[in-house]
């Protein structure tokens, strides 16, 4: 198990663009103005394109999606490719796994309070995910940060938010390989173990 970094973003040196905030944002969308067809997401005010999706990138949503579902305690679910409302960002991880039931986010989205982990599965998007994604699920105080890294085949496992403005960071951090298998915290418990080839393509 070794460790990788995190380091300093890459979307606030966008000097000179628009930014949005969340309320704005959700007026953007009741208007009309934005759909999901446009495939956007609010990243730290900005409106950012999602990349479009392969199939390896499918089959791991679907195998993480299949593995939690069979694992994760009475109380917390998944929510695939949603978004979650943080104070200047509403991203759509590409799995959430998130308190409550079917019916709890009906009229809102989560929030950070309602988190457990986010995954993001990267391959072209590795370093956004790593970089951008990081700092903004961090500085949100997410408690814990998966990234799926289908380039070099392991999960990179962030943990320990730290910091609060554009050096907000994951302060601990643990790479798992194939043969490995990465606890599943949730709330400060370790609630499971998941190989980590039940989760790669």
């Amino acid at each position: 198990m070794s460790t990788p970094s995190l380091s300093l973003p890459l979307l606030g040196a966008q000097a000179g663009f628009r930014r949005f905030s969340v309320g704005e944002y959700h007026r953007l969308i009741e208007i009309g103005m934005l759909t999901e067809n446009d495939k956007l997401e609010l990243l730290e005010g900005y409106l950012v394109h999602k990349m479009s999706r392969n199939p390896p990138h499918d089959a791991v949503l679907q195998l993480i999606d299949e593995v939690l579902a069979a694992i994760l305690p009475a109380g917390w679910r998944t929510r695939i490719q949603s978004a979650v409302t943080l104070s200047n960002s509403e991203p759509e991880p590409d799995v959430a796994v998130v308190r409550g039931d079917a019916r709890t986010y009906t009229k809102r989205h989560p929030q950070a309070a309602d988190i457990g982990l986010v995954i993001e599965v990267s391959e072209s998007t590795l370093d956004g995910d790593r970089l951008d994604k990081g700092r903004i699920y961090s500085r949100a105080g997410i408690l814990c940060y998966w990234i799926v890294n289908l380039v070099d085949r392991r999960l990179e496992v962030y943990t320990n938010p730290v910091g609060s403005t554009e050096d907000a960071t994951y302060a601990s951090s643990a790479i798992y390989g194939p043969r490995e298998s990465a606890p599943l915290i949730l709330d400060g418990t370790q609630v499971a173990t998941i190989a980590i080839t039940d989760i790669l393509p």
